[in-house]
C-alpha cells in the first residue's frame, strides 16, 4: 500500500463455523447501557495528506501518530528524518484544536519486523532499552500515551514475553511518572480481532488477558481485513456478523470478553476503506462470488472518499447486507466491500451495546468530509 495499513497480514483463519448471534443470546453479553465518555480515536499515518491542524477534533478523543519501530539490533526507537519533521507538525497541529484530544505515538504497525519484536521481548535487557527508549522519545516531543501495534507475536513464546513487555512497561511508566511528578504516559496496543490467533500454517496462540486487564489502558481489536483480495473470492472487510463462520466482529469481540479482559479496555477497530477485487464473471457478483485477484488500478483497498468517487462515476450498484451489516458494489469486474454511514453507526452501537471503552478508526484522512467519523461519534453520544 502507498500508505501503511494497520493491519496488512491477511486474517487467513480456519475456525469451526459459529452462529453469529450465540454470544447475544448468552446472559454473558447483557451489559447496562453506555453512559457517554470513553474513546473515539484515529491512525493518522505519516506522510498523509491530510494536515494534522485540520483534524476535526470534535469527533475523536484520542489521535494515534504512525507509526515508528524499533531498531532491530539496538531496540531503541528509530525516529527518522522524516518524522522529525512531521512529528512536530503533528504534536503543534493538534496542540491547537479545539476541542483538544490526546496523541499517542504508536510503534510498529502491519509492515514492521515482526521478528525484532520477538528478539526484543524475549530479554528483560532488551525490553527494558526498548521501554525506556519509548518513554524518552513520548516526552521528547510531548505525546500523551503510547501504543504497541505488534503484528504479530508468533508463538506461545512470544505471548508469554508480551505480557512481561506489558508489566514491565506500565511500571516503568507510573515511576517515570512520579519521578518527574507528570501525568502517567498511557499504554496501549492494537490487537489481532480475537483473542486467540488461528492462521493458516501457524499454531494457535492466545493473547495474555490477565496483562492486558491489569496494565494497559485499552487494547484495541483490528475488526477489519477479514477478507481480501488474496483469497479469489469476494467477502466483507468488516462483518459484524457472519452465520458460516468466526471471521466476524461480533465473535471477535466475543472471544476477547470470554477471555477476561473486560468491556471497559477495549477500544474496536472500524475501516475507513474497503477491499476491492477483480470479479471472475461480472454477471456473478454476489457475495463469495469467484474472483481474480484486486480490482484494476488498486492494490486491493479503496479509501471511503474513493468509493464514494468509483460509486457514482461508475454508476455501480450499491447493496446493504443486513446479516453481516456491511455494504458491497460492483460496476463491471470491479466489487468492493465496505462500511458506510448505517453500517459504521450499527457497530458504533454494538459497541455501546457491550459497554466497551470506544472505538477506534484506520485511518484519518481516508473518510469523506467527515461524514462517518460524525456518525461514529453521534452513534457513541457526542
Amino acid at each position: 500500500m502507498a500508505v501503511q495499513s494497520l493491519l496488512i497480514t491477511p486474517l487467513l483463519v480456519m475456525l469451526m463455523s459459529f452462529h453469529s448471534h450465540a454470544f447475544v443470546e448468552s446472559s454473558e453479553w447483557q451489559y447496562p447501557p453506555h453512559n457517554g465518555g470513553g474513546v473515539r480515536a484515529a491512525y493518522w499515518p505519516s506522510g498523509n495528506d491530510l494536515s494534522p491542524s485540520s483534524i476535526e477534533t470534535k469527533y475523536f478523543t484520542h489521535i494515534y501518530y504512525a507509526f515508528v519501530e524499533p531498531e532491530p539490533e539496538s531496540f531503541n526507537l528509530k525516529v527518522t528524518d522524516s518524522d522529525k519533521k512531521s512529528i512536530p507538525e503533528f504534536i503543534n497541529g493538534l496542540r491547537n484544536r479545539y476541542p483538544p484530544v490526546k496523541t499517542l505515538l504508536s510503534i510498529g504497525g502491519g509492515s514492521s519486523n515482526s521478528t525484532a519484536f520477538s528478539i526484543m521481548a524475549s530479554n528483560k535487557r532488551n525490553r527494558e532499552i526498548f521501554i525506556n527508549s519509548t518513554i524518552h522519545v513520548a516526552r521528547e516531543y510531548g505525546f500523551n500515551g503510547l501504543d504497541l501495534d505488534w503484528e504479530f507475536p508468533a508463538d506461545e513464546k512470544d505471548m508469554s514475553n508480551l505480557a512481561l513487555l506489558y508489566e514491565e512497561w506500565h511500571k516503568a511508566l507510573v515511576v517515570e511518572s512520579r519521578i518527574h511528578k507528570k501525568p502517567r504516559l498511557l499504554l496501549t496496543s492494537a490487537v489481532y480481532y480475537a483473542a486467540t490467533i488461528v492462521l493458516i500454517g501457524d499454531g494457535p496462540r492466545s493473547y495474555p488477558a490477565q496483562a492486558i486487564r491489569e496494565y494497559l489502558d485499552w487494547a484495541s481489536p483490528m475488526c477489519f481485513d477479514f477478507h481480501g483480495a488474496w483469497a479469489n473470492f469476494t467477502g466483507f472487510n468488516a462483518a459484524l456478523y457472519d452465520p458460516k463462520s468466526n471471521i466476524s466482529t461480533h465473535y471477535g469481540i466475543g472471544s476477547w470478553i470470554k477471555s477476561g479482559v473486560p468491556p471497559e479496555k477495549l477500544v474496536m477497530g472500524l475501516p475507513l476503506y474497503g477491499r476491492t477485487w477483480e470479479l471472475q464473471d461480472p454477471n456473478v457478483h454476489g457475495v463469495g462470488a469467484r474472483a481474480v485477484g484486486a480490482a484494476p488500478d488498486t492494490d486491493g483497498t479503496l479509501d471511503y472518499y474513493k468509493i464514494l468517487k468509483f460509486n457514482k462515476e461508475k454508476g455501480a450498484t450499491v447493496v446493504y447486507d443486513g446479516s453481516a451489516v456491511s455494504f458491497y458494489s460492483y460496476a463491471g469486474t470491479t466489487w468492493i466491500g465496505y462500511d458506510d454511514g448505517p453500517s459504521i453507526t450499527k457497530k458504533v452501537q454494538f459497541a455501546r451495546s457491550l459497554c466497551l471503552k470506544g472505538y477506534f478508526f484506520w485511518a484519518v484522512g481516508k473518510d469523506k468530509d467527515w461524514t462517518i467519523s460524525r456518525q461514529a461519534s453521534n452513534a457513541w453520544g457526542h
